[in-house]
């Protein structure tokens, strides 16, 4: 089983996403300054996610199926700061909220074990990165 961010996508199709202007690469920081907009005093937030259906400008998804951060590399901390239910041992409330407002299922700790399987097995066969690449990648599959 793929790391579950990469067929979910829900919480960057469901909250605001605002920082310090300065985490913009126009400030010193990695953010793309092109894709976000102002947000009052200091802050800019994500295009997007200030919209009554917030979705991040960055966002490449079919949420529930396929999920892609085009800026995953260089996406803000609120971003990195969200865990994914279970991911490190325990619920995540962000994640759960975004998952069930989408039609998701809650993750849970058996969700993690697959994942967990699947990476011994491709170290074992060399036919996978290491797991921590599974997490970070955010490729969307091949679509049809």
């Amino acid at each position: 089983m793929r790391h579950p961010c990469l067929s979910c996508g829900a919480c960057c199709a469901h909250y605001r996403v605002s920082m310090h202007w300065m985490e913009t690469d126009a400030g010193g920081g990695v953010v793309p300054l092109a894709s976000t907009e102002p947000f009052g005093g200091h802050q800019v937030a994500m295009r997007g996610t200030w919209e009554a259906q917030p979705r991040c400008v960055a966002l490449d998804a079919r949420i529930g199926q396929y999920s892609r951060c085009t800026i995953h590399p260089r996406r803000p901390t609120a971003c990195r700061d969200v865990a994914a239910s279970w991911e490190n041992g325990a619920a995540s409330p962000q994640c759960d909220r975004a998952r069930l407002a989408h039609g998701l299922p809650a993750l849970t700790a058996a969700d993690w074990a697959l994942v967990y399987v699947v990476h011994v097995d491709a170290i074992s066969t060399g036919d996978e990165p290491p797991f921590e690449s599974l997490a970070s990648a955010h490729h969307a599959p091949a679509r049809a």
